[in-house]
């Protein structure tokens, strides 16, 4: 029996997908969720004390991942920064995941780029409005190839960084986050319902700061890879 192929009023955009390292398959993404202020001493230096407050969430857009190495510098700021992050790639999902089972959700990891428009942030947070503005623009998630858990484990600790020129400007330690990825899946699975193909960016740490056209900005996190991006 052959069952007619839906028909749209308007072509559907392709899904957006992450390669996987050493495949030629594609991860599909469904939702991206960012954790807010997740490292102590980049709270700190945006003026919160992280000991006061619960872990916070905001979201991108699937397709504001890209993964060709540029990141086009965006109309309406004059202060784009940077904020490098571990990704958690979801291969199941839920409600209320116990903090025990939740890395059984994890299909992998990568490392990505939090790019954030922080002007017109900084406006909306002084207005009490939504950060999309500043956080969910075209292009705001460069992010690397994903690597499955089951070659590389669930990283706990080692080191993540940013060079923007060559010259360090974030550094930090997974050990360092406040919310670990079991906490935040298990907590985040109690606001949302998690489904296979979600994202978490897991948090910066210190030392976020502004770009311009022509930087070449290097990121690593340790156990999970590299990634590269120029500013166009």
């Amino acid at each position: 029996m052959n069952i007619a192929a839906p028909a749209y009023v308007i072509e559907p955009t392709a899904i957006p997908t992450l390669p996987v390292a050493g495949s030629d398959k594609l991860f599909p993404v469904r939702r991206v969720y960012c954790v807010g202020r997740n490292y102590a001493a980049h709270a700190v230096e945006m003026g919160h004390d992280p000991n006061k407050e619960p872990p916070f969430f905001f979201q991108k857009n699937p397709d504001n991942l890209v993964t060709d190495g540029n990141f086009p510098y965006p109309p309406a700021s004059n202060d784009v920064h940077h904020e490098i992050e571990m990704v958690v790639a979801l291969k199941s999902g839920g409600k209320d995941i116990p903090v025990e089972r939740a890395l059984d959700c994890v299909y992998g990891y990568g490392v990505a780029l939090d790019m954030t428009r922080r002007d017109l942030q900084g406006v909306a947070k002084d207005m009490g409005r939504p950060w999309e503005v500043g956080k969910a623009f075209e292009a705001s998630a460069p992010c690397s190839a994903l690597v499955p858990a089951e070659r590389i484990g669930h990283p706990k600790d080692g080191a993540i960084w940013l060079d923007v020129n060559g010259e360090r400007k974030q550094t930090g330690d997974l050990n360092q986050m406040i919310w670990k990825v079991p906490e935040m899946i298990s907590y985040l699975s109690g606001l949302f319902t998690l489904k296979p193909g979600d994202i978490i960016l897991s948090g910066t740490p210190s030392g976020v700061g502004a770009v311009k056209r022509g930087d070449v900005l290097r990121g690593h996190v340790d156990g999970v890879g590299d990634i590269e991006v120029r500013v166009v």
